[in-house]
C-alpha cells in the first residue's frame, strides 16, 4: 500500500468514528425536547423558542392585519378630514391603493405626458391617456403639425403635487391631483420664428388632472381622464 492510500484510509476511518460519536449524542432523546417553533402557524398564539418563562408571542390575526392598510392613509391625510375619509373609502374598494405611492406615480406620469405632448409623441400619450383625452391631445398636435409649428419644452420640475379629491363611481376609482410645476416652453413657426412662449424663461403651470382606473381590471395602470388649468 502506497503512502497516499494509507492517508486516504486513515481519514476514512476517522470520518466514520466521528459520525458514530455524533449520532450517539445528537440522536438521543431525553424527553425534555421543546416542539419546533413555527412562525407561520395558523394558530393565533404559540410559545416562542426558549419560552421557559411561559411568555407568549401573539401573532396578528388575519382580520387584524387588514387594519394596516389604513395606516398609510392616516400618515398621508389627517384622520377626521374629508380627504382621509375619502381615501379610506377608496381603500375599501381597492385594498392595494397607497396615496403616497400613487402621488409619486402621478408626478412621473405628469412629466411624461407634458414632454410627450410637446414632442408630438402619440405612442406615449396613447398609453397614458383615456380615449377621450387622447383625442383632444392628438387633435392639438395635428393642428400644430398642419401649420408647420414646433414646440420645444424643457421640464424644470414639479414644485408641488397634492391629492385634491378621491371617489369611486361605476366601478371606476378616480383621483384628482393638483400639480404646480415649472416649465420652459416655446412654440416656433415653420420658419423658426418664435410665436408663443419664451425659450429662456421659466414659467409656472398650475394644472388639475384626474386619473382613473377600473377596479375590476387586473391592469394596475391609471390613465388621465380629465385636465384643466387653474389660474
Amino acid at each position: 500500500m502506497g503512502s497516499n492510500d494509507f492517508v486516504t484510509l486513515f481519514f476514512l476511518v476517522a470520518a466514520v468514528l466521528i459520525f458514530l460519536q455524533l449520532r450517539s449524542v445528537l440522536g438521543r432523546r431525553t424527553g425534555n425536547e421543546k416542539p419546533p417553533f413555527e412562525p407561520y402557524s395558523p394558530r393565533d398564539v404559540q410559545q416562542a423558542p426558549g419560552g421557559d418563562d411561559g411568555k407568549l408571542v401573539t401573532l396578528p390575526r388575519r382580520e387584524d392585519a387588514g387594519d394596516d392598510r389604513f395606516s398609510a392613509i392616516d400618515a398621508f391625510a389627517k384622520p377626521g378630514t374629508s380627504l382621509n375619509s375619502s381615501l379610506r373609502d377608496l381603500v375599501g374598494v381597492d385594498p392595494g391603493f397607497n396615496p403616497k405611492e400613487f402621488l409619486n406615480g402621478a408626478r412621473m406620469a405628469y412629466e411624461m405626458i407634458v414632454t410627450a405632448f410637446a414632442a408630438g409623441d402619440r405612442k406615449t400619450l396613447k398609453s397614458l391617456l383615456s380615449r377621450e383625452v387622447y383625442e383632444g391631445f392628438d387633435s392639438a398636435i395635428s393642428e400644430r403639425e398642419s401649420r408647420g409649428e414646433t414646440m420645444k419644452s424643457t421640464f424644470v420640475g414639479i414644485e408641488k403635487a397634492e391629492i385634491k379629491q378621491v371617489g369611486v363611481k361605476d366601478n371606476e376609482e378616480q383621483v384628482t391631483v393638483r400639480v404646480l410645476c415649472q416649465l420652459i416652453t416655446a412654440t416656433f413657426d415653420r420658419d423658426g420664428k418664435l410665436i408663443d412662449g419664451d425659450p429662456e424663461a421659466v414659467g409656472e403651470v398650475n394644472d388639475i388632472w384626474t386619473f382613473a382606473r377600473d377596479v375590476r381590471s387586473r391592469d394596475p395602470n391609471w390613465k388621465l381622464v380629465a385636465t384643466e388649468s387653474e389660474q
